[in-house]
C-alpha cells in the first residue's frame, strides 16, 4: 500500500522534473519471480525503476541505510533489504531466493555500483547466480539519458533471459560470469537500439 501510494506521488513530482519515456514495458511477466536487471549510473536509477515496472520491486541496500532506524523502516516497508558489501552475504542471497520464491520481482544492477562516463566494466555474478539458484527469469532494463531538469530520461525493457540449461545443475565460476555477462550485454545493446531510435 505504501509502495503504490509512494509511486504515484513520486510519478506525479517527476512530471516536472524529468520527460520520461517508458518502452517496452510488456516485457514484464505479471506474475511469478522475475529479477529486474537495470544499468547504473546515478542515484535517481532506483526511483526511474520503480516509476518505469508495472510490479512492485524489492531490492538489495547496503546495511549502513538500515541503521537509522526511521530511514531504514521506511526502505524496509518500500522493499528494501540489507547487504554488506564487498562481503560474501549469505543472509541476504538467501533473502533474495525467499522473495523470488514468493512470486516477486527484484530490481539488481549487474554492474555492483554505479558506473561513470560509459566505462566498460564485468557484470557480477550475483545476478545470473541467484536468477539459476531461483530458476527465474531475467529482465535486462536500460536507462538512459541526463538526470537533468526536463532532460529525457528513457527506460527500455529487454526481452526476458532465462538460464534454464543450467537449472539444477553445479557451476563452474566462469559459467556463472558468462551467464551475468550475457545480461549486460543485453542491457548495453538495448541502449544501441535507444541511440538509434533518437
Amino acid at each position: 500500500m505504501l509502495y503504490n501510494i509512494a509511486i504515484v506521488i513520486v510519478r506525479f513530482a517527476m512530471l516536472f522534473v524529468f520527460r520520461m519515456k517508458f518502452a517496452g514495458c510488456e516485457n514484464i511477466p505479471s506474475e511469478g519471480g522475475v529479477i529486474v536487471a537495470f544499468n547504473h549510473t546515478s542515484n535517481w536509477d532506483p526511483v526511474m525503476a520503480g516509476l518505469s515496472c508495472k510490479r512492485q520491486l524489492c531490492f538489495m541496500a547496503k546495511e549502513e541505510l538500515f541503521k537509522n532506524p526511521l530511514f531504514g523502516g521506511l526502505i524496509k516497508r518500500l522493499g528494501a533489504f540489507p547487504v554488506r558489501r564487498g562481503k560474501g552475504d549469505i543472509g541476504s542471497i538467501k533473502a533474495a531466493l525467499r522473495i523470488l520464491a514468493d512470486d516477486n520481482a527484484m530490481l539488481m544492477f549487474p554492474e555492483g555500483h554505479r558506473i561513470k562516463n560509459n566505462k566498460k566494466v564485468k557484470a557480477k555474478p550475483g545476478v545470473a547466480m541467484i536468477a539459476v539458484k531461483a530458476q527465474v527469469p531475467v529482465i535486462p532494463v536500460c536507462i538512459s539519458g541526463e538526470y537533468k531538469w526536463m532532460h529525457k530520461i528513457t527506460v527500455t525493457y529487454g526481452k526476458p533471459i532465462t538460464f534454464e540449461e543450467y537449472y539444477g545443475k553445479k557451476l563452474e565460476q566462469e559459467q556463472i560470469q558468462l551467464a551475468a555477462d550475457r545480461v549486460l550485454k543485453e542491457i548495453r545493446a538495448l541502449k544501441a537500439i535507444e541511440k538509434g531510435d533518437k
